[in-house]
């Protein structure tokens, strides 16, 4: 593995091990927070307004608990993002190239995007506990925010992707799994007006592509956190 080269400090190899469990937690909470939701019957991109109102009048609480896992969620996104590039960045910087930062780009707006859907969920959990109806305009601008939000995991997704094959952090496999989901996931970002007024097989899209991403996720995090070498020479795609 990269931090394993001469020259490298134990700080340095310490950080990335915080950094890969860093990943797990994040990919742990991001699936708790939906088996929190989903069972409950949290509205699907694209549902009406009826079973919006619906769901938050009788989950509020419900969905108070799944966004209190998501602060936590995005500093550890942040943190498995600076490890990664802390990792790559001697690679990249000999090879001339910076695909390690537009993986930590997209993590770090993905987050921000992220914020405000967890916001909007709130107002409308906050507002069906008064008894005001949702607004229509509201949870299509959630519907509209999380679908994008793809473009974002996309971009982490390529990047990391690209810089940890290139700098043979990560195997040819993981990489191309990453791809695929970024594939996906940004296929589905540029459907978004279908995927939000159509409820139907163009929503899939997104979700196979979260669910690969997820996965990706548990995997670049145990690759920071093994102390083995994985490979000692750079790779391509």
């Amino acid at each position: 593995m990269l931090r394993n080269q001469p020259g490298t400090s134990p700080a340095a190899t310490s950080f990335a091990r915080v950094s890969g469990l860093a990943a797990l937690g994040f990919a742990f909470l991001i699936v708790v927070g939906n088996v929190v939701l989903v069972p409950a019957g949290l509205p699907r991109t694209g549902a009406g307004i009826g079973e919006v109102d619906g769901f938050f009048r009788a989950h509020g609480d419900l969905v108070g608990i799944g966004s209190a896992l998501t602060p936590a969620a995005w500093v550890l996104a942040t943190l498995f993002g600076a490890g990664a590039v802390r990792v790559l960045w001697q690679s990249e910087r000999d090879q001339g190239e910076a695909w390690a930062l537009v993986g930590f780009a997209g993590l770090i707006l993905q987050n921000a995007v992220f914020a405000v859907v967890i916001a909007i969920r709130l107002a409308l959990a906050s507002t069906a506990a008064d008894g005001v109806g949702a607004a229509a305009s509201l949870w299509a601008l959630h519907d509209t925010l999380f679908t994008l939000n793809g473009t974002f995991l996309a971009l982490a997704l390529v990047g990391l992707s690209l810089a940890g094959m290139r700098g043979g952090l990560i195997r040819p496999w993981h990489g191309r799994w990453g791809l695929l989901s970024a594939a996906l996931l940004f296929g589905s970002a540029v459907l978004t007006p279908l995927v939000v007024d159509h409820v139907g097989p163009f929503g899939l899209l997104g979700l196979a592509g979260w669910l690969m991403w997820v996965v990706w996720v548990v995997v670049y995090g145990v690759v920071l956190m093994r102390p083995a070498p994985i490979s000692q020479t750079p790779t391509g795609p």
